[in-house]
This record gives C-alpha cells, sequence and structure tokens, in this order.
C-alpha cells in the first residue's frame, strides 16, 4: 500500500511544474511582514497540491535547484527507515537548555527550553533565536519563517534581538556601550546568546550589522524621553520596524564588498515572517508578524491541559487581519490586496531603487531575485513589518510556552500541541473524552481508539518536548496515535518531494518557573 501511494507522489511530482496556476506569481515581499495564506488543506489556487507551500510569499533559492534537477518516476526510493534512523533524523537539530538566573536569584521566570527543527527545504528557510537580556531584565525567544528563501529569516534571528534589548536598556547603560566604543576599550556583552552548534551566522556582515546597532543606540541616547528604557511592549514594536529599515537601506547603500551586498539584497528581497516572545518578571510579551504562533500551555485544576494564544496568525483564516489589510487601501482594491489567498509586497520605487544600483555584470537572477511588475499594483506598500504586540500576566497554572512556525501549526491544532507537551512534561496520559466524530465510529473502531489511548501510559520516546511535537506531527494517525510507518515514510521522503508534503518545522518549549513568581 505505501509502494503504491509514493508511486503516486512521484508521479504527481514529476508533473508539478506544468500544473503551476498562471496566477501563481511572485509578488515581493516585505522584509519581515504580514502574511496572507491559507490553512494546508485548503482548494485555493495557492496549493500546490498536496503542499501549498511550494508558492509562499516569494521564490525561493531551493525551489530554482530543485526545478533543475529532474526527477524520475521510475527511481525506487528506500522509504523505510529504522527507529534508529528516524531518531537520529528527529534529534539532530534538537537542544536543552536551563537557564542560569542572570536577574535576582528566584525571581526568573524562564526554568529551561527546549527547542528543536526539521527541515523540508534545501536549506531551511526557518531559524530559531534564544538570548537572556544581560543589561535588561529578561530572556528573549524567536523563530522566523523566510518568505522567499531563507536570508531575511537567517538576518532577522541574529539581530532582533539585539534591537529589542538595547531599546529596553536604560540610558546609563547605553551611555557605557558608546564610551567603550570611543575610547577602543571591549564593549560589554548585550545578550548570552543559546546557540545550537550547527547555528549559521552572516560573518561577512557582522560590521555592516553592528555599525547600525550602534547607529540605533547612539539615536536612543540623543533622545530626552529614553531614560530607563523603553517597556518590553514599546521595544518590541520599535525594534521590528527599525530593523526593517535597516534592512532596506543596507541593500540601497554602497557596501565595502560584493558579497555583503548582495547579501544586503538577498536579505531585502526574500522577507520573512517573525514571533519573539519576551519572558521577563511581569510577565510575557509576544511580537508576531507572520503565521508563526506562540501558545500557552495552561495546567487546569482537574489536571487537564488548555492552551491560550498569545499570537494571532497573520493570515487568511484570520479576517480582522484581512479587514486591516484592505481598510489602508483605496475600496477599488478591495479585492486584489490579497489575491488567490497571496498579499501583495513592498514598494515598487524602493524595489527598482535597489535593482537599480546593481553593477552592470549582475542580474536579479543572479542573486536569485525574482521581480515582477503586476497590473494591480496601485498603491504599495502592501506587506509591513508593525508587530502585533500582547501581554500576558503569568500564573501559577500556566506551565509552559511554545512558540512555533507554521509548519508545525499545519500539522497540530494548539491545543492538541499543548497536550502533547503537557502529557511530556507530566508523564501523566490523561484519557481525553470521546469527541463528536468519535461517537460516529463503529464499536469496534471506538474500541481500537480505546485501546490506544490506554496504552500511552508508555513512556515518551524523547527527552526533548520540541521533538516530541514534530515527532507527533508528522507521524500522528487519524486517532492522533503515533504510526511508524506513516513517520517513516514522511521523513525518508527525497530533497525534490519533501517541500511539497510538509513544511520546514521549528519549535520551542519554554518552561515557567511559577515558583518565582511574587
Amino acid at each position: 500500500m505505501l509502494r503504491r501511494s509514493y508511486a503516486s507522489i512521484i508521479e504527481r511530482a514529476s508533473r508539478r511544474d506544468s500544473n503551476i496556476p498562471n496566477a501563481l506569481q511572485y509578488r515581493p515581499p516585505a522584509v519581515f511582514s504580514k502574511k496572507a495564506h491559507q490553512r494546508r488543506h485548503s482548494l485555493s489556487c495557492w496549493d500546490l497540491s498536496p503542499r501549498r507551500k511550494e508558492h509562499k510569499l516569494g521564490t525561493s533559492v531551493a525551489r530554482t535547484t530543485q526545478r533543475e534537477r529532474p526527477l524520475s518516476t521510475h527511481q525506487e526510493f528506500a522509504f523505510q527507515l529504522s527507529r534508529v534512523q528516524i531518531d537520529s533524523i528527529l534529534r539532530a537539530n534538537e537542544q536543552s537548555v536551563s537557564v542560569p538566573e542572570f536577574d535576582v536569584p528566584g525571581l526568573s521566570l524562564v526554568q529551561k527550553f527546549e527547542s528543536n527543527h526539521l527541515a523540508a527545504n534545501t536549506p531551511n528557510e526557518d531559524r530559531r533565536s534564544a538570548a537572556t537580556c544581560l543589561q535588561a531584565k529578561g530572556t528573549l525567544f524567536g523563530v522566523f519563517d523566510g518568505h522567499g528563501g531563507w536570508a531575511c529569516a537567517q538576518a532577522v534571528s541574529e539581530r532582533l534581538l539585539y534591537y529589542i534589548t538595547v531599546a529596553m536598556m536604560p540610558k546609563r547603560s547605553l551611555e557605557e556601550l558608546e564610551t567603550c566604543m570611543e575610547h577602543g576599550r571591549p564593549v560589554p556583552p548585550v545578550l548570552q546568546w543559546y546557540k545550537h552548534h550547527a547555528d549559521f551566522n552572516f560573518r561577512d556582515s557582522a560590521s555592516l550589522y553592528f555599525h547600525h546597532l550602534r547607529v540605533f543606540w547612539q539615536e536612543l541616547l540623543d533622545s530626552h524621553e529614553h531614560g530607563e528604557g523603553m517597556c518590553p511592549s514599546d521595544a518590541m514594536l520599535y525594534a521590528f520596524k527599525r530593523l526593517d529599515a535597516d534592512i532596506s537601506l543596507e541593500a540601497q547603500v554602497p557596501l565595502s564588498n560584493d558579497l555583503m551586498k548582495n547579501t544586503a539584497i538577498q536579505v531585502a528581497f526574500a522577507g520573512s515572517t517573525a514571533c519573539v516572545a519576551h519572558v521577563g518578571p511581569e510577565g510575557i510579551h509576544v511580537a508576531n508578524a507572520g503565521d508563526c504562533r506562540a501558545v500557552l500551555g495552561v495546567q487546569e485544576a482537574d489536571g487537564t491541559w488548555s492552551a491560550v494564544h498569545l499570537s494571532q496568525d497573520h493570515n487568511c483564516q484570520n479576517q480582522a487581519e484581512l479587514e486591516r489589510i484592505r481598510a489602508q487601501h483605496p475600496p477599488s482594491e478591495r479585492q486584489t490586496v490579497v489575491t488567490d489567498d497571496r498579499l501583495l509586497g513592498w514598494s515598487h520605487e524602493l524595489q527598482q531603487s535597489i535593482l537599480s544600483g546593481l553593477e552592470s555584470d549582475l542580474d536579479p537572477d543572479s542573486l536569485n531575485l525574482y521581480h515582477y511588475t503586476l497590473s494591480n499594483y496601485l498603491t504599495p506598500p502592501y506587506l509591513d513589518a508593525a508587530a502585533e504586540v500582547t501581554y500576558h500576566k503569568v500564573r501559577p497554572q500556566d506551565r509552559f510556552l511554545i512558540l512555533a512556525t507554521d509548519g508545525l501549526w499545519d500539522e497540530l491544532r494548539s491545543q492538541e500541541a499543548v497536550r502533547l507537551v503537557g502529557e511530556h512534561l507530566s508523564g501523566i496520559h490523561l484519557q481525553s473524552p470521546v469527541s463528536q466524530s468519535e461517537r460516529q465510529l463503529k464499536l469496534g473502531q471506538l474500541h481500537q481508539l480505546l485501546l490506544k489511548r490506554q496504552a500511552r501510559a508508555l513512556p515518551p520516546s524523547d527527552a526533548n518536548a520540541a521533538t516530541h511535537l514534530i515527532r507527533h506531527a508528522l507521524g500522528a494517525d487519524e486517532y492522533g496515535e503515533l504510526c511508524h510507518e506513516r513517520l517513516a515514510s514522511m521523513l525518508a521522503l527525497p530533497q525534490d518531494l519533501a517541500r511539497m508534503y510538509r513544511d520546514d518545522i521549528t519549535a520551542i518549549v519554554v518552561y515557567l518557573n511559577t515558583q518565582a513568581m511574587g
């Protein structure tokens, strides 16, 4: 059965280029901006059956590369992986960190965190970040999902947390940074980063990034209102907009070498979502631009688990977001601002300015840039980097926070993800009540379902909760139970096919130290 199923997959994949609808044209994205799209199983022409993400908001480097590699419908693939092989793939990028209490002992709300990511694109277009603020209170976590490749998600994952913490720092701390720079002394660290050994950095652009960060804190020093620093919500709002402006500027100005210039242009044209959480003494602030999601895991008095959304997805399922976007443009554009569940892009003039500044021996294709002028591109910009910020005051029943890219939420509902982490944390696998749809099952099917639930008292396969989530997202059967054959098949898909059936998945699980609450 599985061999027949995958023969069908290969056959459909070999026809995928000819099936791309004409409406699926590239719309240049904003830098890290709000996206509009439908869920994985929608039937809109944005979807390229069976995976919708073949045409996300932008044109990825990975797709260009893959389209040059022909697929053979007669090629034999080893879809069955052993359990050891599955575990090796799933755990390759996992991370588990106990967070030191840099603030007053006993007041840190973060006990530890676990994270992981699994690529579908080549290279992975997701990124993650985690760092403790050394000169401001709290810990920052972020997940980022690139629109048209990985370049912008990479840059934002390296830089955004710096911008947020600098905005929160008091003026006296910023003065110390500037004094050290002026006198050539070592600059005190701003963040304690928690990096995975495989994490990548734009090392050639580090001096450029630091220069613009310094300009940022110099402007804060010149402000008479900065004083003790911004509160987390204001710092996040300001940092999102400021980094967006810096990324756009870097793509337009002359830079010291070609590699740095090419990187800056790719970053600006690629775009990315961003969902960042600041966990501090006063609670949790979440800033979101895009369709990543932050969900709080709450343990109720009876021991059951419930999910509380700390962010809203910016996609076509969010009617309020659609109306917000449409309200910013003339009524005549109401039907064209979002077309085929795709949102138009950023300033046409800015795009032209960047492209006209390219060296004569370079062209957009050489940088994997794709540029189209659309007939309904009338009043840009349409995408923007303004984050939506929420605040939650942590309560004793709040146990953990999940931050994840849409690759996870395509496969798991928020409540299901919280239940999985909650049971993983407590070691107690509660039997959830039979749902309305389950009541329609035949008696034999219902009996099998209940037997499976009773068997869930076995310990989880993974010590890392983020890995546990990814395993269930890809391997759960129709009953929500792990199926080894399904998981093996999903993980064994070749690079040419994987991105058509699943997305990059990145997840961070932050465990809260509610005993630190005053």
